[in-house]
């Protein structure tokens, strides 16, 4: 995740990555640079972005005591861990997901109560700044951020099944998965769009392809009858850690 909002930005950025060959070729494809160390890379960076596995978040911060500001994409790691091992010094949690490394992504920002500093009001400005060119920025309530997740995080994956299916649907039927493939990502990018022309109303959507007796509305009732909303429920609640 932390190489596709490098890649979405779009701008030069120190990396450090356990396996070198990683960092390596992030830096060349941002023409940014591989460090060697952690503590390099928090002597020489102005925002360190944390995008290691959560339960390392204490180790971790061990080797980088000298970080200066903190971006943090860790699922799960709330704002009061983060500030438990990073105190004095501005730390911001976001998730984001994987198209932002192509500049189509959202970022989920966990907003905080009380007022910051100057010196974190601007380099959480900048840090915004940044991510809204590769993505759409919501701020969000930090309780809120468990189900941001679980909506977005989680679409890539769930899109990709979708059109999984259905490519492997128009085969049956004949086609070859080239064009079933290319006409698929195709209509979903179209779907998306028309979506948000329509200000999110998915309902008006839904009517605007759904003719009376057609053959959308006889796809739709097949879907409902196969627990479609139910099922999309339940992967929800158990992304987001419902139980």
């Amino acid at each position: 995740m932390a190489s596709a909002l490098a890649r979405g930005i779009g701008e030069p950025a120190l990396c450090f990555d356990p396996v070198r060959e990683r960092a390596e070729a992030l830096a060349a494809a941002i023409g940014g640079r591989a460090v060697d160390t952690p503590q390099q890379l928090a002597d020489e960076a102005d925002v360190v972005v944390l995008g290691h596995k959560p339960p390392q978040l204490a180790d971790a911060a061990a080797t980088i005591p000298g970080a200066k500001a903190v971006l943090s994409i860790l699922a799960g790691v709330e704002l009061s861990a983060l500030r438990a091992v990073y105190p004095d010094r501005p730390v911001v949690r976001v998730m984001p997901n994987t198209p932002s490394g192509i500049g189509k992504g959202v970022t989920a920002v966990a907003a905080e109560s009380g007022e910051p500093d100057a010196d974190e009001r601007e380099i959480r400005a900048a840090l915004l700044e940044r991510l809204g060119r590769c993505s759409t920025v919501v701020e969000l309530p930090e309780a809120q951020m468990a189900a941001a997740t679980a909506l977005f995080g989680v679409l890539p994956a769930y899109v990709a099944v979708v059109a999984e299916a259905m490519v492997d649907a128009a085969v049956r039927h004949g086609m070859s998965p080239q064009d079933a493939g290319r006409m698929a990502a195709a209509g979903i990018e179209g779907s998306a769009a028309l979506l948000r022309a329509q200000d999110h109303d998915t309902l008006a959507v839904r009517r605007a392809v759904t003719s009376p007796g057609g053959s959308t509305a006889r796809g739709l009732r097949t879907l409902d009858q196969h627990g479609i909303r139910e099922a999309f429920q339940d992967a929800f609640d158990a992304a987001a850690g419902v139980s």
